[in-house]
């Protein structure tokens, strides 16, 4: 089980706070900020959208698809005759059976919960024409184009076929299918006077933009524990996102378990932001992590953040401290850029490797996240250095890494853009031109701890306000001047210097995690603020089935119920 000391005694005092955020949010509470420049495709609300009668349609999928084509007649009514199939095909095929029956029990236990039907899964030898039922069929024979994550789903009278070439694929398909049915789906419990459970008719085409589409969750400014952390994993799953990026050490606190460096928990560990207690991950507590994001399709993405933000590092081992930048331990501000491990030495690459070598030993995802950003107390030679010998580590122990985009001069390969002030983004596209690979978070648009608008009683400011319509309005291959191909996806970090709770996770999430996973999920050529704003606001009542918090910002035109 986790490690955490005694409940977070913080709590008590936001929740006033929280309260008013959840009184706001149900009236509507906020006011669209002007950015700079006009933008005549904004627009406002308007008046509350009508409740859809009927079936919901294939215009309220978030991310919108590839395509979506109706179809004519009733559309497929789950009842007590439903079944979950599995449909077996050639040899290849075979040998993925039980990661397919694995999509199709996830997908049964979402749907038995409110419908209470039995819903049984089964396997089939073929795939008969106009069978009754949810098939899951994987197809090698898909359109090489479908990749990895597309799929083809096509819903009738007679049931609903998902196909797809692999079993993520299917999963995704499963994502869209939870969105063409009733919002009550979502409900955790059984629904009283449930509507009916129908899929309209439909036939949709389905790929990703982009191979990398995530978010990342800073559990150290505020630990949050494996069942919350899995809680964040099912709303990104939601979205189609398939990265989990968790940003595990900071100045605040360290939370991952190192058998190697016992310090690390029993003395980096025991704080976080506001002097409240922090915690930790053991191994297994990191792989469940990991394994419950694996049976969602998302990779987990461990950041070590080096050789700033370091003084949770520095307060376990002092011995690594010789720029002496360490503030009394435990440290529970939010200011940033002080602390920094020593640039050279053996001590300070005897630690990276024990912390690199246990990470990759846990971790089964390619990538290993060093960190690198907001480095004041060396040179920029001891930095490069640095970073050059880190990156060498991470590739020893075969993993990919990743930095922030200030470690482009040491040569990492897949850089992480965040922050271009004061042209810092020259060397990464520098970087780009010599095969770099970059994530897009432009902090001003994907940082979704930033508030809503000024006086929002959440998050910071720092990186300006992002409403819905900042979050969604821009073209990540166009933002920097990058040579084509060089942007791998998109991430939205959520950092937590400011949040604490589950609850005030939700409220900074949603509604803008939907917007940047459209921007990492769907073609350019879909995006539409005017159209992704309606289908946009047919999801809160799915969060409010599920039983999430939500923002309901006003730029929304929310159903009126």
């Amino acid at each position: 089980m986790p490690i955490r000391t005694a409940g977070r005694s913080a709590r008590a005092r936001r929740v006033l706070v929280l309260a008013v955020v959840l009184l706001l949010a149900a009236v509507g509470f906020g006011v669209r900020q002007a950015i700079g420049g006009e933008d005549t495709d904004r627009g406002g609300a308007g008046g509350a959208a009508a409740v859809p009668a009927g079936p919901r349609t294939a215009d309220r999928i978030v991310p919108v698809p590839l395509s979506a084509t109706a179809g004519s007649g009733p559309g497929y009514r789950l009842s007590e005759r439903t079944v979950v199939r599995t449909v077996a095909g050639n040899e290849a095929v075979e040998r993925q059976a039980g990661e397919v029956r694995r999509v199709a029990e996830q997908l049964a236990e979402v749907l038995r919960r409110p419908t209470g039907l039995p819903l049984p899964v089964t396997a089939e030898a073929s795939a008969a024409a106009g069978a009754e039922g949810i098939s899951l069929l994987l197809d090698p024979a898909l359109p090489e184009e479908t990749g990895t994550e597309g799929y083809r789903l096509a819903a009738d009278a007679t049931g609903v076929r998902i196909t797809a070439r692999t079993p993520e694929g299917l999963f995704r398909g499963t994502q869209t299918l939870r969105q063409l049915l009733p919002p009550q789906i979502e409900s955790p419990r059984p629904v009283t006077g449930a509507p009916e459970w129908t899929v309209a008719p439909v036939t949709v085409e389905d790929r990703p933009r982009y191979g990398y589409r995530g978010a990342m969750l800073d559990v150290t400014r505020h630990f949050f524990t494996p069942d919350e952390v899995k809680g964040f994993i099912d709303r990104l799953a939601l979205y189609k996102l398939n990265h989990l990026h968790l940003h595990l050490s900071d100045d605040q606190g360290w939370r991952i378990e190192v058998p190697s460096r016992p310090s690390l928990t029993t003395v980096g560990a025991v704080s976080e932001v506001d002097g409240t207690p922090g915690g930790f991950y053991t191994a297994a507590d990191y792989q469940e992590i990991v394994r419950y994001a694996q049976q969602r399709y998302l990779t987990v993405v461990p950041e070590i953040d080096l050789p700033g933000h370091s003084n949770a590092i520095l307060a376990s081992y002092p011995e690594l401290d010789c720029t002496k930048s360490a503030r009394p331990w435990p440290y529970t501000g939010i200011e940033v850029g002080f602390s920094t491990l020593c640039p050279t030495g053996d001590a300070v690459f005897s630690f990276t490797q024990d912390v690199i070598t246990e990470l990759a030993r846990i971790t089964p995802g390619p990538y290993l996240h060093i960190g690198g950003d907001e480095v004041k107390n060396i040179s920029p030679a001891e930095y490069a250095e640095f970073v050059k010998r880190v990156n060498a580590q991470v590739i020893a122990a075969g993993k990919t890494p990743v930095g922030w985009n200030q470690t482009a001069p040491g040569g990492v390969g897949v850089l992480q853009f965040w922050d271009g002030r004061s042209g810092r983004d020259a060397e990464l596209v520098e970087a780009a031109d010599r095969g770099a690979k970059v994530i897009m978070s432009p902090s001003g648009r994907t940082y979704l701890d930033m508030k809503y608008e000024r006086g929002y009683p959440l998050g910071l400011v720092w990186a300006g306000t992002i409403d819905v319509w900042t979050a969604y309005s821009w073209d990540p291959d166009t933002l920097l001047p990058l040579p084509d191909g060089s942007v791998l996806g998109v991430e939205a970090p959520l950092w937590t210097e400011t949040l604490d709770t589950p609850e005030e996770l939700d409220l900074m999430l949603l509604p803008r995690l939907p917007a940047l996973a459209e921007l990492g999920w769907s073609s350019k050529e879909s995006h539409s603020w005017e159209r992704f704003k309606s289908r946009l606001a047919e999801e809160g009542a799915r969060w409010e089935a599920a039983g999430y918090r939500y923002e309901k910002r006003e730029e929304v035109p929310w159903p009126a119920r």
